[in-house]
């Protein structure tokens, strides 16, 4: 089954913002601050010097993007808690729209603003194994076994860890044809299976491939590229279970913060420019999924064909923040059980 079919404004960065919309640059911040995932180091150190030199040619404005990682749903208490993040570039929608919820950062309807529900790639859990495969692990069956331990980060601070949680429990649900409680049971068992828990997806890549722990690393499929790449084709090879969970990376302008430094027009063109199809096909070269049809295609031999399902399988994001994520909800039975 193909993955869903996603509506996207390929329009949205002919060319950068006109310089008519800018503050004068004598006046414009010369930089902003992009807070991130914990994952996401390797693929905004390449696409940020070309937005820097896009900019600069356009505006003659030398200008800094400064980064923040960290687990997704850290990052996010973080810019709650004060961290002055220009624009947050997240993996998944709860840890974007907590912004507006629990701190009036963004408006509600923050993610009408960008093409795609403002989420300009995409990518879903798969696994890394040790070269061979040694356990021989195919699908989400394998991680309940007794001598399997599967390593992915704490799904109560990562999005990474999140989206292998929901990946799961849509499997299961599936499964024992939607048994909410065969499910939960399920899922215990890949939890109680862990050998210790990260904040964040790139502390567990370092605990499986270098540290040596456990027989599994359950990760966003372009960590695992990722991984495979930097740490040797020799010794680790991925596996795509026979479905997956479709993790889309919001972004968004945090209003509060660019209004205050007078940022908006630089913040709003860095994430207009990871729609456009140069900065689209450095993303695919990273190993994440693309929106824009011509990228997708040229890399197309890299994505192994798999059943993707939406979030809306779980009941979309507002019901798995209150069934799921809530405190005393499912995710904190299944941990009470660890």
């Amino acid at each position: 089954m193909k993955p869903t079919v996603f509506v996207f404004a390929i329009g949205l960065l002919a060319g950068l913002v006109e310089p008519a919309r800018f503050v004068h640059a004598a006046d414009a911040p010369d930089s902003i601050l992009n807070v991130s995932y914990d994952v996401s180091r390797e693929l905004f150190g390449q696409l940020n010097p070309v937005f820097i030199k896009q900019w600069r040619d356009k505006t003659k404005q030398t200008i800094d993007i400064k980064q923040s990682h960290g687990g997704s749903s850290s990052q996010a208490r973080a810019v709650l808690e004060g961290l002055r993040a220009d624009v947050v570039t997240f993996n998944q929608v709860v840890d974007v729209q907590v912004l507006h919820d629990k701190g009036n950062l963004i408006p509600a309807d923050w993610q009408k603003r960008l093409g795609n529900n403002s989420s300009p790639f995409y990518s879903l859990p798969v696994f890394l194994v040790r070269k061979g495969n040694p356990k021989n692990i195919k699908d989400w069956d394998d991680l309940v076994r007794s001598d399997v331990q599967p390593v992915f980060p704490n799904p109560k601070t990562s999005g990474n860890g999140r989206y292998t949680y929901l990946a799961a429990t849509a499997f299961a649900l599936d499964k024992f044809a939607g048994d909410k409680v065969k499910a939960q049971d399920f899922v215990k068992k890949i939890i109680a299976n862990v050998p210790v828990f990260d904040t964040g997806g790139r502390a567990s890549t370092t605990t499986f491939a270098q540290r040596g722990i456990g027989d599994v690393l359950i990760t966003f499929e372009a960590e695992a590229f990722s991984a495979r790449r930097e740490l040797g084709e020799d010794k680790f090879e991925s596996v795509t279970p026979s479905q997956s969970l479709l993790a889309e990376f919001p972004v968004t302008v945090v209003d509060k913060v660019v209004e205050q430094r007078g940022s908006r027009a630089l913040a709003t063109a860095y994430l207009e420019f990871l729609y456009a199809p140069e900065a689209q096909d450095i993303i695919a070269r990273n190993y994440y999924r693309v929106l824009d049809p011509t990228v997708a295609k040229k890399y197309a031999a890299h994505f192994p064909p798999v059943k993707l399902l939406s979030i809306d399988t779980l009941g979309g994001w507002d019901n798995i923040a209150k069934e799921y994520l809530a405190p005393g909800g499912v995710l904190d039975q299944v941990f009470a059980g660890r």
